[in-house]
């Protein structure tokens, strides 16, 4: 060990030292979920959002993504892993009472249990989800239809896990350092937790790509492991222009006030409207709004009615932050496990505590050829990774990140009893020793012994074995009241909502992107 390694190991003992248990049992995380709905032959339903899960415009736990086909299920913050799992396995057997009979005549809907989509219809026929005819819902539906303009359909449908965290006591200054400390390792969890080696090969059709042809339907990396987080998945030209620095909250909102305020070339040549009056975009920024910006983690805060994310943040500072990297796990009936959020809760708390250096453009580019490494070819043996202008073997580098999470797992061990996070911290050594115990390997390897290397077939079947374990089990009739009623008060929500407008949706608009609203607050807020 160097004498520079030394002295972060102790300054990372000392800052451990410093939590309280009270710290650590005030730890929160809490889940958002994306899944596809699919029709049983394993292509995209194409129905409307279930009229039984209420308004995905108002409801607080169950909503769409980009895609009217694309459920989102959003937990409320939990003080353990399983307290979360509860809600978030409750929200997926009421949608999937929801579900069923909601196919179109050929059976039952289920929700497509990977990250990569199910088969695809042309790009213009994914439908773009739909929030009802009040200002901030129509809004939400031309932001989505901006999304398609700039890049297609077919990636939006991408679905993956956030998982949301916070600790008592953290600062904005801190919570900036974990999100650089977090940008330099997530590397990390890509290799470990990745599950997306493989794709339909309807979603490159006509396509650059990299992927190697397993059959004349199926496209893979053989060594990949989040084919969503590499160059198919978010990536963007324009935002690769973008060089957003983490170094401070104040730094980080000048980037993305300058994206949100600098028109772009090729958006302008979209429009806002085309001929006949349609919307094509909210705007014609290098990005329409906050969310648009893509990236591994982002620093968040909850807003008030009419608020924009970015005057929140500026205003309050960091509450939580929202990682973003996470594939949906096929094997697990909820896309993640108890035992992969404890080990996500051991790495957050390790960024958090280590030094944390300023990032630099050199570094920034590091990262990224790093993150599109390890998606395409990360369970490679001897594969390399970049850092500090030189290059360090990926095994090596994650040995030494888990190595460090020692005391940290430790600690939440004995703030919490018994030997969970120190489990968890063993079995990600242990899938950095063997890489075919690893989601993506095991992915790949269910594909050729059972699913003649079929990507649909094997996201097929385990997409009913997942609805069938669902349904099997019980739901209270409590929680069953619970829900309907929250679908019942969201849709009379959204119809006070569309009552109270009172501005032509085009005022609204102007005023919504107008930069000052990025320092004040508006009417009404999109927020993706």
């Amino acid at each position: 060990m160097t004498p520079l390694q030394a002295n972060a190991d102790a300054n990372l003992q000392q800052r451990l030292k410093a939590l309280t248990p009270e710290q650590f049992q005030g730890m929160r995380r809490g889940i958002e979920k994306e899944s596809l709905r699919a029709q049983p032959s394993g292509a995209l339903a194409l129905t409307p959002h279930p009229k039984a899960l209420g308004s995905a415009l108002t409801h607080p736990s169950i909503t769409t993504d980009f895609s009217e086909s694309q459920v989102e299920l959003v937990t409320s913050a939990h003080a353990s892993p399983e307290a979360a799992l509860d809600e978030l396995t409750q929200l997926h057997q009421f949608t999937y009472r929801a579900l069923q009979g909601n196919g179109e005549g050929s059976g039952d809907e289920m929700l497509w249990v990977s990250s990569m989509p199910c088969g695809l219809p042309t790009d213009e026929t994914i439908p773009i989800a739909r929030f009802g005819s009040s200002n901030v819902g129509r809004a939400k539906s031309v932001y989505r239809m901006g999304l398609s303009h700039r890049y297609g359909r077919r990636m939006q449908t991408i679905s993956g896990i956030h998982y949301n965290w916070s600790l008592p006591g953290v600062t904005s200054e801190q919570y900036f350092s974990l999100i650089r400390n977090f940008r330099r390792q997530a590397f990390l969890l890509l290799y470990l937790f990745g599950a997306s080696p493989a794709v339909c090969s309807s979603f490159v059709a006509g396509r650059e790509h990299e992927l190697q042809s397993l059959t004349d339907t199926t496209m893979y990396m053989p060594y990949g492991t989040s084919l969503r987080m590499g160059r198919l998945g978010y990536q963007s030209d324009a935002q690769a222009s973008l060089a957003v620095s983490y170094n401070s909250l104040e730094g980080y909102g000048a980037s993305l006030q300058d994206a949100l305020s600098r028109p772009y070339p090729a958006y302008e040549a979209v429009g806002i409207r085309n001929p006949g009056g349609d919307y094509n975009q909210l705007a014609t920024t290098l990005l329409q709004i906050e969310n648009e910006f893509y990236g591994t983690i982002r620093p968040k805060r909850v807003i008030h009615p009419g608020e924009r994310p970015l005057h929140a943040l500026r205003e309050r500072g960091v509450e939580y932050i929202e990682v973003r990297l996470m594939d949906l796990d096929p094997f697990e009936t909820v896309g993640i496990n108890a035992q992969t959020m404890r080990f996500i809760d051991v790495f957050l708390l390790h960024c958090l505590l280590s030094d944390s250096p300023p990032d630099t453009p050199a570094e920034i580019d590091e990262l990224k050829h790093n993150q599109h490494q390890t998606a395409a070819r990360g369970r490679e043996p001897g594969v390399m990774l970049k850092r500090d202008g030189g290059e360090v073997p990926l095994v090596a580098w994650g040995a030494e990140v888990l190595a460090q999470c020692a005391p940290i797992a430790a600690a939440l061990d004995a703030a919490h009893g018994g030997t969970q996070y120190r489990d968890a911290l063993a079995a990600a050594q242990a899938g950095l020793a063997d890489a075919s115990t690893l989601p993506s390997a095991r992915v790949l390897a269910s594909m050729t012994n059972e699913f003649d290397n079929s990507f649909v077939k094997f996201v097929r079947a385990q997409s009913f074995k997942t609805r069938d374990a669902l349904q099997s089990l019980s739901l209270t009739d409590e929680s069953l009241a619970r829900f309907t009623e929250l679908s019942e008060q969201s849709v009379q929500a959204q119809k006070k909502i569309e009552a109270s407008d009172a501005l032509p949706f085009e005022e609204y608009r102007q005023q919504y992107v107008s930069p000052k609203c990025l320092e004040v607050p508006v009417a009404e807020a999109v927020n993706g």
